[in-house]
């Protein structure tokens, strides 16, 4: 699976649990400690604006703190797709993937990047699923290509904060579960 289909996937499958979050499920706890479904969302949504400006060759000073705080506003599933079609535009337009973004840690390849917010749309696709009584749309073609290009990585996020550490999985365990629980997660 290519980026640009992983990405497209990961984003389809998360659209469709947006766009399932029930008026009595925005308050519900996630598998992330302290997040809501809205905390989740407002999360993915600050990080999907994001990506237009970077593919743009904007740097994190010129973005500054426009994606802090509430970026849902009133109308939380509707700054969802605004923000994920503008995000998925940037990544196709001719020539994304060729360009380098600047990151906290420097300037990388956007397809480093590009892969990036797609393990985050997987595994936060996983997050709400649980959060709302869904059906994760992880599924194993998608959880295969994320651990191909992040298992050997996964040294790099040890005490970073971005992941919780690794949790075992069993032997037999299918590539979804390998997935999240390579990122800590308790499938």
């Amino acid at each position: 699976m290519e980026l640009l289909d992983a990405h497209g996937s990961a984003l389809s499958g998360f659209d469709w649990l947006v766009k399932a979050i029930g008026p009595a499920d925005w308050a519900r706890p996630t598998p992330n400690p302290g997040w809501s479904v809205r905390d989740l969302l407002n999360h993915l949504v600050a990080e999907q604006l994001w990506v237009p400006e970077l593919l743009s060759g904007a740097d994190l000073d010129e973005v500054g703190d426009s994606y802090d705080g509430d970026v849902l506003g009133d109308d939380p599933v509707g700054a969802w797709t605004t923000s994920s079609t503008e995000a998925r535009e940037a990544w196709l337009r001719p020539g994304a993937l060729e360009r380098e973004v600047h990151l906290s840690y420097g300037l990388v390849p956007a397809a480093e990047f590009g892969w990036q917010m797609t393990l985050d749309l997987a595994v936060h696709g996983w997050d709400l699923a649980k959060g709302i009584g869904e059906t994760s749309p992880l599924h194993e073609e998608l959880a295969e290509a994320l651990l191909r290009v992040f298992q050997p990585q996964v040294w790099r996020w040890q005490g970073t904060g971005i992941f919780a550490p690794p949790v075992p999985v069993s032997a037999d365990a299918g590539a979804p579960a390998r997935l999240l629980g390579l990122v800590g997660r308790h499938p």
